[in-house]
Parts: C-alpha cells; structure tokens; sequence
C-alpha cells in the first residue's frame, strides 16, 4: 500500500540487478587434520609458554602451602597461600598476553 505501481517494479529491478540468490546449500567448511590432545598441548605450551609454567608453580606452591598447614606450620601455610595468589595472577596475566600476541598476529 505504500507503493505505488512504477516504484514497485523500481523496487524488484533493484532487487534483481543486485545478482542471484545466495545457494540454499551452505558452503561445506574446511577440513582439517585431527590434532590429539598432546599435539594441541605441544602447540599451545610452544606458542604461550609461560601459561603451563605458571601453571607449575600455582600448583607447587599450593601443594607446599597445604604440606605446611598439615604439619602446623601456620606462618609458612600463610605465606604459600599468598604466593600462590601471586603465582595465579602471573599465569592470568601470561594467558591473556598470550591472547592479546595472537589477536595482534592473526591481524597482520
């Protein structure tokens, strides 16, 4: 109701002069080669080393922590628990560094 007649067939002109149709089908993706989980472990720890390292000591710095705590060693618990903080926020830091390194690549 809106348009009138000559600006209807204007308005299919338009349309039909822009191309065909996109496919119904969508386009088959790209395959790649299966990669295991010790090849995808490999890769990423070669691409962001610091990420499994931090990792590492996170870990070894709980297991101290708790190995103190146990024995009663209050004063050394809390300062494993500290360090462990400190040890997570490096590897927070390394994995969104890392991030950061692949968005500036996959860019250029």
């Amino acid at each position: 109701r809106g348009l009138r007649q000559p600006e209807r067939a204007a308005v299919v002109t338009l349309a039909m002069a822009a191309g065909p149709p996109p496919p119904l089908e969508p386009s088959p993706l790209p395959t790649f080669a299966e990669e295991g989980f010790g090849e995808k472990f490999l890769r990423k720890t070669r691409e962001n080393p610091l990420v499994p390292l931090g990792c590492l000591c996170t870990v070894g710095i709980l297991t101290y922590g708790l190995i103190s705590f146990r024995k009663g060693n209050t004063r050394r618990s809390q300062l494993m628990m500290r360090a462990r903080v400190l040890a997570q926020g490096f590897t927070f830091a390394a994995l969104l560094g890392g991030m950061v390194a692949t968005a500036i690549k996959s860019r250029q």
